[in-house]
């Protein structure tokens, strides 16, 4: 039996999403083609539309469908720094923890003559006088994260957002909410966004969706260009025929997330809550607990043992965690993010990840910690030979 704690990875589809895709499988139509399979399609789409909306609850907008959250996150950035009115200003500002698709491509715009700004985010918080000084020159642009993906941070970026829009009106602020999207409250108007990414297969949708949200302003304006080229679907914003079956089963899993969020972040609290409780008794364990942190994720650091190293262990147990971010798996570098965090290299590298969903139960928790106690016992004696 697996024990699958991993769910800010992915997660296992809900059963909307699943009818969803059931239905959308029989309805193979082009949503461009102007026929009747084709009208069938589109139809699907715009329903899925909605229903994302709805439970971003975003009064006005446009919703674009991309393959993930990383291509949202990517024309959020790109498709802003392309625009004709890009050269308000050359500063853009970020975390030292952001998404390798936010980090990674705020990186490449240095060969372009931006400045990229990274607010610290020590013990998970936005220091106030950083933010400050990140304002002492002009804005172009802002991409914070809502919820750190690895520490389960909850950022402050509605009051950044407002501090950025009230000294620089013309800049421009995106949101990555990948992991926050129907697991901590917010709206567009809440978070004073004028862009924020979704992903699908964060909330029980298929992998292979995702979602940018822009808002009225930035259309009205042309301030985002597309970064695909081609037919012109999703209003001309990203090109390529949509994935049908994935987005229906993304708008589905949005509408049944939504309906119990509250019953379902309830429970996700308390699991976390006996998570901290269960796993505190065992001897060597620390937790890199933020003061405000997202109710599906806990990281932890284990005593001198390389997190790789239990990792291994606890799969053959068949339990499911993670040591950080699945985009960044495959480095052998400590994480910048739990080193952002205050970790030292050697406590980044003996961390882990443990992430759950609506699904997770008590039960799953014991085994964790019954695995991590005997591999603890055992990977130890074997290091002290």
């Amino acid at each position: 039996m697996m024990i699958y704690l991993d769910n800010s990875a992915t997660t296992p589809l809900c059963d909307s999403a699943k009818k969803a895709i059931n239905r959308a499988m029989d309805c193979y139509g082009n949503p461009s083609s102007l026929h009747y399979a084709g009208d069938s399609a589109r139809s699907l789409i715009e329903s899925a539309r909605r229903s994302v909306m709805n439970a971003l609850e975003a009064k006005n907008g446009k919703l674009i469908f991309t393959s993930c959250g990383s291509e949202a996150s990517n024309l959020a950035v790109l498709g802003t720094v392309n625009a004709k009115s890009r050269r308000t200003a050359n500063r853009i500002i970020t975390t030292d923890s952001e998404h390798p698709s936010v980090s990674k491509t705020l990186e490449a715009l240095t060969a372009q003559g931006f400045e990229i700004y990274r607010l610290k985010t020590r013990h998970g918080a936005l220091d106030p006088s950083d933010v400050q000084e990140a304002l002492s020159r002009p804005v172009f642009m802002a991409s914070l994260m809502l919820v750190n993906n690895e520490t389960g941070a909850i950022y402050d970026v509605a009051q950044v957002f407002s501090e950025i829009k009230k000294k620089y009106p013309e800049a421009v602020c995106h949101c990555d909410a990948v992991q926050g999207f129907l697991k901590v409250k917010f709206t567009p108007d809440t978070l004073r966004a004028d862009m924020i990414s979704l992903s699908g297969h964060k909330i029980h949708a298929p992998k292979g969706v995702g979602a940018l949200w822009v808002s009225d302003r930035m259309i009205k304006e042309k301030r985002i260009v597309p970064t695909i080229l081609g037919g012109g679907q999703e209003n001309g914003f990203r090109s390529g025929t949509e994935n049908t079956i994935g987005i229906s089963a993304f708008g589905a899993a949005a509408e049944e997330c939504s309906q119990s969020f509250s019953c379902d972040t309830d429970k996700m609290i308390e699991i976390r809550q006996y998570a901290v409780d269960k796993l505190s008794q065992i001897e060597g364990i620390s937790f890199n607990l933020p003061g405000n942190a997202a109710p599906h994720i806990l990281n932890l650091t284990l005593p001198n043992i390389k997190s790789q190293t239990m990792l291994n262990f606890l799969t053959a147990k068949g339990v499911c965690v993670s040591s950080g971010s699945a985009c960044s798996s495959h480095s052998n570098k400590p994480s910048e993010t739990l080193i952002a965090f205050g970790l030292t290299s050697l406590q980044a590298d003996c961390s882990l990840r443990v992430s759950i969903s609506r699904y997770t139960e008590k039960s799953d928790i014991d085994a964790l910690a019954e695995a991590l106690l005997e591999g603890i016992k055992t990977l130890v004696r074997i290091k002290k030979r």
